[in-house]
């Protein structure tokens, strides 16, 4: 083939692509994260990548989202799905009767959205989600549950959260008592974005809904209300009575009660009512969380309770509450910010490096040393030095150099790569020695 004619290799934007030492770290963080679910006992699932789009497009009324990658195979109608609740409703309106409730289930995996690629944005990228779904009923507990679950998972990746808690009741309820019943979707999306407009800005856009001076100020003032459950509960539970209003309050007394039961750091959580999570499924809870010393990073991870998780697909009433974590973009975030711990190209413990006619040995020998630890023969045609460098290179902790004599005499010339110290061991013993150092070494 002429050169002319070659396809320069390039991927699509939006699409991240990890080298192997970086892609290590990726997956290590995922097996913190379900190491944690697992020890709240929510158990995984896995759907499919594509549905079926009246499934998946069921919330829009069936109208193509500019955002999601649709497709047509034959006359079947398929979407990649965009987020895994979606999934989830399918899958549990689909096996209701086979389920035990409350269903804690966790799901990690790849979504895909056709939005504009740019700086923490990606087309595909992994959500890691919890979930809790209730049959009929599901008590606040399971709330509380999932704000335990945001500190537990960050804690066990090293990184400090702040989860900001709301129940989205209480500006419902608001709305409706200052008259706004009718206009409530609408001024709460503008009063969720009032800290990117500002006040100024978000009276404007509030008065031309027709909202008055009087109740755009009561309206932001309670929404910038932020600070320790206790002292907010203390300025807002006796500001209204309207019964939407008060059920928001009692939830999130009800909500911080069982945080504190289940030995929930306090320190970690706010009662913030500025939260409002712009989907219109939540019905109660809301939370975000944020890196208090990373503030650009924004929202880190987020989720809520919805109480018709699958009412397009069953007539059966499903309640549900749970969270979010994007951690293809928190990863990006961290890495770029210089937060996320170095570690060597390759996983491996040892490298038997062959000399002479000795490779068939190596390959023995391998086998025998994978048992325990991860091991790799180098039999490339390649100089002793070359490979030793190679190992260098990869960080390899031990190598093993087997020899024509070391094959006779069953003692083999083992080094430690960090240490440089070199043993001639049995094979027996040079397992024991490195199986020894790597354990004091992790701890």
């Amino acid at each position: 083939m002429t050169q002319n004619k070659l396809i320069t290799p390039r991927k699509l934007s939006g699409f991240m692509e990890l080298s192997p030492q970086k892609q290590i770290l990726f997956d290590k963080m995922i097996e913190k994260i379900k190491n944690v679910y697992e020890k709240s006992a929510f158990v995984p699932i896995d759907t499919p990548v594509l549905e079926y789009s009246e499934i998946l497009l069921a919330k829009t009324g069936g109208a193509i989202d500019k955002e999601i990658y649709a497709f047509k195979k034959g006359d079947t109608d398929i979407c990649m799905r965009y987020d895994l609740t979606v999934p989830l409703a399918r899958y549990v309106a689909m096996n209701v009767n086979d389920l035990s409730f409350p269903f804690k289930r966790y799901q990690i995996g790849k979504v895909y959205r056709g939005e504009k690629a740019q700086k923490g944005r990606f087309r595909e990228f992994y959500q890691c989600d919890a979930d809790i779904v209730g049959l009929d009923e599901l008590s606040l507990v399971a709330d509380a549950e999932c704000l335990s679950l945001v500190d537990k998972v960050f804690k066990a990746l090293g990184y400090k959260v702040l989860v900001h808690v709301s129940n989205r009741n209480v500006l419902f309820g608001y709305c409706e008592a200052l008259g706004f019943k009718d206009k409530t979707q609408d001024i709460l999306v503008i009063l969720d974005k009032i800290n990117k407009i500002g006040r100024g800005n978000a009276i404007e856009e509030l008065t031309k809904l027709g909202v008055n001076d009087e109740s755009c100020q009561k309206l932001i003032d309670i929404t910038l209300k932020c600070g320790k459950f206790e002292s907010i509960l203390q300025e807002v539970e006796t500001l209204n009575d309207n019964e939407t209003y008060q059920k928001g309050i009692s939830e999130i007394k009800e909500v911080y009660t069982y945080l504190k039961a289940l030995g929930a750091n306090e320190n970690c959580y706010v009662l913030d009512l500025g939260i409002i999570r712009g989907q219109n499924y939540y019905t109660g809870t809301v939370f975000e969380a944020m890196m208090p010393q990373h503030p650009e990073f924004l929202t880190v991870c987020a989720g809520g309770r919805y109480d018709n998780l699958a009412g397009y697909y069953t007539d059966k009433k499903l309640r549900g509450v749970g969270l979010s974590i994007g951690l293809t973009r928190l990863f990006d975030l961290l890495d770029n910010a210089g937060l996320i711990e170095e570690v060597a190209p390759t996983n491996m413990d040892l490298q038997i490096i062959p000399l002479g006619e000795t490779l068939c040995d190596c390959l023995t020998l391998k086998s025998y040393f994978e048992e325990q630890i991860v091991c790799d023969v180098n039999y490339e045609n390649r100089s002793f030095k070359s490979k030793m460098k190679e190992a260098n290179r990869l960080k390899v902790p031990f190598i093993l150099v087997v020899g024509e004599d070391e094959v006779k005499s069953k003692t083999y010339s083992l080094k430690n790569m960090f240490t440089g110290q070199q043993y001639n061991l049995a094979k027996e013993e040079c397992l024991k020695t490195i199986v020894e150092y790597l354990k004091y070494k992790k701890n």
